[in-house]
């Protein structure tokens, strides 16, 4: 027992000595450095895009005397998930290489009263001489295979900081009160793991059926309100 005893203490201070070695300290202090910039870069980017909402929600409050924007949310990538993402796709700890191969660290949504909305405040947004569209999938007019619809647009907004200008990547979506509703709640039951293979099917066919009615609510009240207009 002894002798275990005495390789078992003789590997905890190797262990303790590499912890505590200058090198990993440094390693750990850079990379934590690191992520609070590039978190820092992507929340100055969300106050950018979520500003530029407000105020086309505003102007439209003007012009149409309505407010197509309901609510508009924010987030950023947690950094468990974050980092589980840089793992998995092997992706080296540096900010270029993180800014470049993860374009939805940053999110926002926006939630718009109509589905003619959302294309209407796209287009408008997607107009300004400082947005770069990137990427655009149109799952409202081509849902997923579950039933989810929202338009996804990843752009490329400045942000101007001390001494430098950096374009930073942002993952928007717009959706409808009824889309972002379904959505949510499927989002919920999904990481429902513990259910048999039987009713994990029976819940999926059940929610896409929920789809079919939202999309169905949402085009009948879009109906409603082109008759009122």
């Amino acid at each position: 027992m002894d002798e275990l005893s005495e390789v078992r203490d003789n590997r905890m201070e190797s262990i303790k000595d590499v912890v505590l070695s200058e090198d990993f300290v440094e390693l750990v202090k850079r990379n934590k450095e690191m992520y609070d910039k590039l978190i820092c870069y992507y929340k100055c980017a969300i106050m950018e895009i979520e500003t530029k909402f407000r105020v086309l929600n505003e102007e439209f409050s003007l012009q149409y005397d309505r407010n197509p924007i309901e609510t508009i949310k924010t987030r950023i990538k947690s950094t468990e998930s974050l980092f589980r993402k840089i793992k998995k796709k092997h992706i080296p700890l540096s900010l270029e290489a993180i800014e470049e191969q993860i374009t939805d660290i940053a999110g926002v949504r926006v939630i718009c009263s109509f589905p003619k909305d959302i294309y209407h405040i796209a287009e408008c947004f997607l107009r300004q001489d400082d947005i770069t569209l990137i990427q655009k999938k149109d799952y409202i007019q081509n849902p997923k295979e579950n039933g989810y619809r929202s338009l996804h647009l990843i752009v490329e907004v400045p942000i101007f900081l001390q001494n430098e200008k950096k374009n930073i990547r942002v993952e928007v979506q717009l959706r409808t009160i009824a889309m972002d509703f379904w959505a949510s709640l499927e989002h919920k039951l999904r990481y429902k793991k513990d259910l048999p293979e039987e009713q994990i099917q029976e819940i999926g066919a059940e929610l896409e059926e929920c789809a079919r009615i939202s999309a169905m609510l949402d085009s009948r009240m879009q109906s409603i309100k082109d008759r009122i207009h």
